[in-house]
């Protein structure tokens, strides 16, 4: 990416101006890092509700007569297994097993997918899969990406919140990774029980044109609910706290989905795919490393980056997340560690700028939610 070229802006940043967020670069785009404090805004989307603005998601279209086999081809779980109308979270690798992105994939019917991606791998996967497609006839790709609009509303209100918009449209139906085509304010979305809080919510695509009507009507309907709007802040310690990875931390090109805990999303029964002979032999020969979840003993937070270290005072690995959990009232963590550590209650240190503070293994997710 190219750093010194201008910050992109969403559909909304006008929006989130107006609104005293405080913007930050992130992605090449220009976004909201918080508006009334990280902190308010982590408890809100834990009691009530957040809005979220991923705009600056990737959507890549594939359609035609070999779509569903194409996609499928391209990514580690089973699309196969997935009903019309169902979301599945996989990887996306190359031939050795590294992970180029992690995405959900729609399956809106067998010659129609959506494919989503992180806004920082966007013109990465846009060329991956373009150049895939060569071999493949019966397959069209269509980036839809600055067509597309993207609020995330998450949060146990979040539900009725949207009840409040469209009375008629009964989301609460839906099953996790469920999504249906309906309209809001009369303009064309799709809902999808999807989320990275781990709290209960939908995602909600619709037009661009659309979105900055969709978010005033939702934030002004869902006041009276508790319904905030959040920022990246927030939108980090709520995913690091349900242990959900992000891209450029827990998952990079140096990295397999087995060794980043991701293993369930990787079918080895399904036909070939790209990485799989990889990921296969990787099995069978073991892991050297996985990723563990950890909570600092001591006082102090683990950062990316900082070494973690044995109890023979060797540097074994890194941390690639972490800091305070607003929702636990400590420090938490995840990172990389040689697989004889990763057993729960195994205690290391982390280095935090020079000082070892002992940190332990943990079950995670760290936190779930109790409905």
């Amino acid at each position: 990416m190219d750093e010194s070229a201008p910050l992109k802006q969403t559909p909304l940043t006008s929006h989130h101006i107006n609104l005293g967020a405080r913007m930050v670069p992130f992605a090449g785009y220009s976004m909201p890092l918080q508006y009334s404090g990280v902190t308010a805004e982590h408890q809100q989307v834990r009691s009530a509700a957040g809005l979220f603005d991923v705009c600056h998601m990737g959507e890549i279209r594939v359609t035609g007569a070999r779509a569903l086999a194409y996609v499928n081809h391209l990514i580690t779980n089973d699309l196969n297994r997935a009903a019309t109308g169902q979301a599945i979270y996989t990887c996306a690798c190359q031939a050795q097993g590294m992970i180029l992105d992690d995405l959900i994939i729609y399956r809106f019917a067998d010659d129609n997918v959506l494919i989503v991606c992180n806004a920082s791998n966007r013109a990465k996967i846009w060329a991956h899969v373009s150049e895939q497609a060569k071999a493949w006839s019966g397959v069209v790709l269509k980036d839809e990406s600055d067509a597309t609009a993207l609020l995330a509303l998450q949060g146990p209100r979040a539900l009725q919140i949207l009840a409040s918009l469209e009375p008629g449209f009964e989301a609460h139906k839906l099953l996790p990774f469920r999504f249906a085509q309906t309209k809001l304010l009369d303009c064309p979305v799709t809902v999808a029980r999807t989320g990275y809080t781990g709290e209960d919510g939908v995602e909600i695509f619709a037009q661009t044109q659309d979105v900055g009507l969709i978010w005033e009507a939702l934030l002004q309907l869902g006041q009276p609910l508790g319904l905030v709007p959040a920022g990246l802040g927030c939108r980090d310690t709520l995913r690091l706290e349900a242990r959900l990875s992000l891209y450029g931390q827990e998952l990079n090109e140096q990295t397999t989905p087995l060794e980043a805990g991701l293993g369930w999303t990787v079918k080895l029964d399904k036909p070939d795919f790209l990485g799989k002979a990889a990921l296969v032999a990787q099995q069978a020969a073991g892991l050297k490393r996985r990723i563990a979840g950890f909570e600092m003993l001591g006082r102090g937070s683990a950062r990316p980056g900082y070494e973690l270290v044995d109890s023979a005072g060797r540097r074994v690995g890194h941390c690639t997340s972490g800091g305070p959990s607003p929702s636990l009232g400590k420090a938490i963590g995840l990172g990389f560690l040689p697989v004889h550590l990763t057993e729960i209650g195994t205690e290391f240190s982390v280095d935090c700028r020079g000082k070892l503070i002992a940190a332990r293994v943990v079950a995670t997710p760290f936190y779930r939610r109790t409905k």
